[in-house]
């Protein structure tokens, strides 16, 4: 989406052999965190029959018993290994009871070790049982270990309002002092339940003195050297983040300026590893644009009012969605203000997701519950008019497969740093980043991303989209150039440093670009905070 005017978009270069990388990260590694071993010993074999078709010829199995160890090894799957001590040259039969109502089949051939795969279309805590049967003589015994899916589903939250250290809201009423961080329960806070894995913050900065970032991360780990929020001094920046939580419940936001700042946190929705809403990412689709007259009446926003917007059931988008992912642009308001996305059916919450001066152009990414009838309504803040462009890039429902699996914080690359093994270089004017997400993980269907421009000189946008190319055809240089997208991640002018968070979605390919839409080079900084699974 170009929204400030510019120079014609120079030809780009021909297809030829082009630089592609992977994120220099192992991301089964990185997610490592998520899976955990369930056990359970022999000795907890129960015997449940002592063999009463025994012969002179055949003796009762004494020896038989079952031992077992479960491994998460995606959100939804895990491996089972079936570990079964028996008297040799016995065959025994085992049943494999997954405690979602289904069951397999494996048969030993005395002493071994059986590994068997089983994905759960929901996600949660089940109770496998293994019964284990000698052919010969009827020894049974039994064992069981409960186990707990790794991925994560979502659950809508508000908005609502978790700290404000203007008023007091969540933390002392004052300033976030520089180098130090600010503590914010969200485990037990509402009714957001304990065991919660990751939170969706819309961070908020204001009342800036100098420039700096804010870095959110989970109370108890070592602080990332990723940022979530970019700010300069006056400004009053928002940015929406996907924090993971700590054990203790709380997150952390760490204050990388020089002076003091105040600091907003709004949640709209958590992530936990109990069944709810998966997700679904799509290509962004124009929803709104009060520009043209798309989803909503043609003109201006006016101040202190809103407009209705259907998402479900329209443009591709299904009926029965819990949750929506936005990207929410603001270009040319006539004064200072903010816009709130909320529900339908609701009364405007006090949360903000975009916040806006006069005459600036400023996107920022958007998660917020549907109302009933599948609709949510977009708020002016400001006393003035505003144009508004809602683009939808996924959602959330009990229908969708992915499952959320979240990673310590990682940096995919930084176009500044000398030695970035992706790209040390700014990024062309109207060049893009080709990244292989995912093109030997099929099943990982969108990944949580905080893009950031830096060293701009111009004004233009950054575009984050699935390419349509495959691997083999960059690794061999027959790709062709990806089409421009139509939608912005986010919007930048000359000088200034600009975040936004993107749900990137992997498309068919497993590839991910990222654009420069500017006449000029820009800095790129990305880093990845944790992927969409449906397996």
């Amino acid at each position: 989406m170009g929204l400030i005017p510019g120079a014609a978009q120079a030809d780009p270069v021909a297809p030829g052999k082009k630089g592609i990388s992977a994120p220099d990260v192992d991301l089964d590694k990185a997610a490592a965190e998520n899976f955990k071993t369930f056990k359970s010993s022999a000795e907890r074999s129960v015997r449940t029959s002592a063999g009463d078709k025994a012969t002179a010829q055949s003796a009762v199995n004494a020896n038989l018993a079952v031992e077992l160890a479960a491994y998460n090894v995606s959100a939804h799957s895990l491996e089972l290994d079936t570990t079964i001590t028996s008297d040799p040259n016995r065959y025994v039969d085992a049943v494999i009871n997954w405690g979602d109502g289904t069951t397999s089949n494996e048969t030993a051939y005395g002493s071994t070790t059986m590994t068997t795969a089983h994905n759960y279309a929901e996600l949660g805590t089940y109770t496998i049982t293994v019964t284990a049967k000698d052919r010969a003589d009827g020894t049974t015994v039994s064992n069981s270990v409960e186990i707990l899916t790794a991925g994560s589903d979502f659950t809508p939250y508000g908005p609502t309002r978790l700290l404000d250290t203007r008023s007091g809201i969540g933390a002392a009423k004052a300033k976030i002092a520089p180098y130090t961080t600010a503590r914010v329960q969200i485990a037990g806070n509402g009714s957001i339940p304990a065991g919660v894995t990751a939170v969706v913050l819309n961070l908020t900065v204001t009342n800036t003195t100098s420039g700096g970032h804010v870095t959110a991360f989970p109370s108890g780990a070592e602080r990332p050297i990723t940022s979530n929020v970019n700010f300069a001094p006056g400004q009053t920046v928002p940015n929406l983040s996907v924090v993971p939580v700590g054990a203790d419940g709380y997150v952390e936001l760490y204050n990388g300026g020089w002076e003091s700042i105040d600091l907003i946190a709004d949640a709209t929705g958590y992530f936990a590893k109990a069944a709810s809403s998966g997700y679904t990412p799509i290509a962004p689709v124009r929803f709104a644009d009060t520009r043209d007259g798309t989803g909503t009446a043609r003109g201006q926003l006016a101040g202190q009012s809103s407009f209705g917007l259907q998402i479900g059931g329209s443009r591709g988008v299904p009926s029965g969605i819990t949750a929506v992912a936005l990207n929410v642009t603001v270009t040319n308001p006539r004064e200072a203000g903010h816009l709130t996305a909320y529900p339908s059916g609701q009364a405007a919450p006090s949360a903000s997701n975009v916040n806006f001066s006069a005459g600036q152009t400023i996107a920022n990414a958007v998660i917020v519950p549907v109302g009933a009838d599948g609709k949510i309504n977009v708020r002016n803040g400001a006393w003035a008019g505003t144009d508004v462009i809602v683009d939808v890039v996924g959602y959330y429902s009990q229908a969708s497969e992915s499952a959320y699996l979240r990673l310590k914080p990682t940096r995919v690359f930084d176009t500044r740093d000398p030695n970035d093994p992706i790209q040390n270089t700014p990024v062309w004017a109207y060049d893009f980043i080709p990244i292989d997400f995912a093109s030997k993980a099929p099943n990982r269907t969108g990944y949580v991303l905080n893009t950031t421009a830096t060293n701009t000189a111009a004004p233009g946008f950054v575009a984050v989209a699935p390419d349509p190319n495959y691997r083999w055809q960059y690794d061999n240089g027959s790709w062709t150039w990806p089409p421009a997208p139509s939608s912005s991640t986010l919007n930048f002018t000359p000088g200034k440093t600009v975040p936004n968070l993107v749900q990137a979605s992997t498309g068919y390919t497993g590839i991910i670009d990222f654009f420069n839409q500017s006449d000029e080079d820009i800095d790129m900084v990305v880093d990845m905070f944790g992927y969409y699974d449906k397996d």
